[in-house]
């Protein structure tokens, strides 16, 4: 059997790409993970939108041209705190993990090219950026170098290095500061409207920079899955106003976030001020978290599929058209067939 070095070092059997297929792979419709994730996207920019025009509307109802400039605001906001971060979400690659033999010598390709692109991106946000502080300055110059040589199992090694440190510390932090946000937001708008629309930017705009920090998106199923608890936390959030829960529920729900790392002092300053602070900032903490754990688990998937053998696929094709032009050759089989 061939071998291979895992990420360790240490010598295991080549997995074949059947071996891969029943541990891994799940029946997927492309095209339907496609049509879900524009679908909620949609869905979310509608009541985003809806959301917005209520509260246009309750302005209006006061100062006519004091509605339209809330409304050509709104528009603006709707922008900016929607569109762009959800293009910007979108225009990032992703890997290809939900393969089969037909289609993992693709796969494979693509996913290198991928990862150049990742390490590209990371290499210049370091060099460009000054203080950004997001990755680890001293395992990026030895990904650079990387880069430079042409050495792939370096530029993989460097990666699974920067995303098990450094990468893993940012995007706690980048959740526990947008979590923070949320928190705080609700507790001072103490409106429901406004707090539906602060959750859809604020996950959003997570959920952005944790796939720019990541230098990759979900796959469309996956990110529709997020996108559909993007979804949940806006009507949450929404549906919060008319929930009246005692100051006795909140602060036990205060306590139980206290092991979000970050998140529980500051949640337990503002839990008589607002439970909808509280909730709206658990459910950005939750998203973060889920956006992670995706990212997280595709990468390894691809990773597995680098070193996945395809080589035999391609000899059983080679073998069964030998075979089929054999077969039509012989008269006495083609009448068999017919």
């Amino acid at each position: 059997m061939k071998k291979r070095s895992n990420e360790g070092g240490s010598p295991e059997t080549k997995m074949t790409i059947y071996e891969y297929e029943q541990k891994y792979v799940r029946r997927q419709n492309v095209r339907g993970a496609k049509f879900a994730l524009r679908f909620l996207a949609a869905i979310v920019g509608v009541f985003l939108l809806v959301v917005l025009a209520l509260i246009a509307l309750r302005v209006y109802d006061v100062n006519k041209y004091a509605g339209y400039a809330v409304g050509a605001v709104c528009l603006i906001v709707f922008l900016c705190v929607y569109v762009v971060p959800l293009v910007k979400i979108m225009r990032l690659g992703s890997f290809e993990t939900n393969v089969n033999a037909f289609t993992a010598r693709k796969a494979q390709r693509h996913n290198r090219k991928l990862r150049r692109e990742i390490a590209d991106k990371i290499i210049d946000v370091t060099a460009k950026v000054d203080g950004v502080g997001w990755y680890d300055s001293e395992v990026v110059g030895r990904l650079a170098i990387a880069v430079k040589t042409d050495d792939e199992q370096k530029i993989k090694s460097c990666l699974t290095e920067l995303y098990k440190g450094s990468v893993k510390k940012s995007a706690r932090s980048l959740i526990a500061r947008s979590s923070l946000k949320s928190a705080a937001f609700s507790a001072i708008s103490q409106s429901e409207k406004l707090d539906a629309v602060l959750v859809v930017f604020l996950n959003l705009q997570l959920i952005k920079d944790i796939v720019f920090l990541y230098g990759f998106r979900p796959s469309d199923a996956r990110l529709a899955r997020i996108f559909a608890v993007v979804l949940q936390n806006a009507l949450i959030a929404y549906g919060l106003g008319g929930v009246n829960i005692g100051s006795s529920v909140a602060k036990t729900m205060g306590n139980v976030v206290k092991g979000i790392p970050l998140l529980g002092n500051a949640i337990s300053a503002i839990v008589d001020s607002s439970v909808q602070g509280l909730v709206n900032g658990t459910l950005t903490t939750v998203i973060g978290y889920q956006t992670i754990r995706y990212l997280n688990k595709e990468y390894r998937l691809q990773n597995i599929l680098d070193g996945v053998d395809v080589s035999e696929t391609e000899a059983e094709l080679q073998e069964a058209c030998e075979e089929l032009e054999a077969n039509l050759k012989s008269k006495k089989k083609l009448a068999a067939a017919v």
